[in-house]
């Protein structure tokens, strides 16, 4: 239990139960998105990716095993401690803004439930991810043993103002289209291209089709693919919208090394923001009937763009050259315990 500000309630540890859990944390994301700095918290697309890239869409139980939540006395909840990756000893700590001071007890947790002994068995080791600009993080960090690796990613933000977006030009002989409902071809499509364009073996068929078929955020009109003149898929970019925070969330993009250099990503991204606009003035309009405080400067185009972590330098190129010349980027060194 943790007191903290006398002004705040007082927060209890409890763990993760079902699925009304994802709901709540997802709120939280949502809550937390406008108050907190460029990528403080998750998007709520890689809080879906979490619960719903898998073989099976029912809950598992070993993932939820890896999850604990903070919450207020009164049952508000202000802070979570996930995994990202399950074998990669790592954690993810969320928390509201108000509510950091239960950070190091959030540490705490994950150095004793998600961190693995070291090969030789001397301590255990757990990697961590802190923003450069988090400093209250960082010196936690420091002052309970952990120091700064190598690894890392980056996330971007773009505001969109009222700037144009360059029109999408497609290379030769690629079609543009979106992945079809239901279509095991495309699943097994961009589970391979994907695997490919991040040298990994992260995604299947299965996994594809159960994020398709159940994650809150995805929607096939704004998943786009470049189909190549064979038929195979060269290049994906995913695009994601919160209605609530305004916010566009574009994950994932890669291309198959087959393909690139040919501006594939690039048309991609640029046609996935101009029907970002498009869908966001469609969702302002809706919700400006019903509670009537969208004004018609908000209900045109969407505040913003997330691009969460990425890892190759092709899809930050890409992102760079879609129009997001004034675009924040961010690093996520990872901290390691020495």
């Amino acid at each position: 239990m943790t007191a903290g500000d006398s002004n705040l309630p007082r927060v209890v540890a409890r763990p993760y139960r079902d699925d009304s859990d994802f709901w709540r944390v997802r709120n939280l994301l949502i809550e937390t998105y406008p108050i907190t700095p460029t990528a403080f918290n998750w998007s709520t697309r890689r809080w879906d990716s979490q619960r719903f890239h898998r073989a099976e869409a029912a809950l598992d139980p070993r993932w939820a095993e890896g999850i604990r939540l903070w919450e207020t006395e009164g049952g508000r909840l202000v802070g979570v401690v996930s995994s990202e990756n399950h074998s990669d000893f790592d954690a993810v700590l969320q928390v509201h803004p108000d509510y950091r001071h239960i950070e190091e007890e959030m540490l705490a947790w994950a150095e004793a439930h998600l961190a693995v002994p070291s090969q030789d068995g001397s301590k255990r080791r757990l990697l961590v991810s802190a923003l450069d600009y988090d400093t209250p993080r960082r010196r936690l960090l420091e002052r309970r043993g952990y120091e700064k690796t190598s690894q890392g990613v980056v996330s971007r933000r773009l505001r969109f103002g009222q700037r144009a977006i360059p029109q999408s030009r497609l290379a030769a002989g690629y079609t543009l289209r979106t992945t079809r409902p239901g279509d095991m071809g495309d699943c097994l499509g961009v589970a391979e291209l994907l695997n490919a364009a991040f040298e990994l073996s992260l995604d299947s068929l299965e996994e594809i089709r159960t994020f398709w078929a159940h994650s809150p955020s995805f929607r096939h009109d704004l998943d786009l693919v470049a189909e190549a003149p064979d038929g195979s898929l060269a290049a994906h970019v995913g695009v994601a919208y919160d209605p609530v925070t305004r916010c566009g969330i574009v994950e994932p993009v890669g291309t198959h090394p087959s393909h690139w250099r040919r501006g594939l990503a690039l048309a991609l991204l640029r046609e996935g923001l101009r029907r970002l606009c498009v869908f966001a003035q469609r969702t302002a309009r809706r919700w400006g009937r019903v509670t009537r405080t969208w004004t018609r400067a908000t209900a045109w185009r969407p505040t913003s763009c997330m691009m969460p972590p990425a890892f190759r330098k092709p899809t930050g190129a890409a992102f760079g050259a879609s129009g997001s010349r004034r675009a924040t980027c961010l690093r996520f060194p990872r901290w390691a315990q020495r």
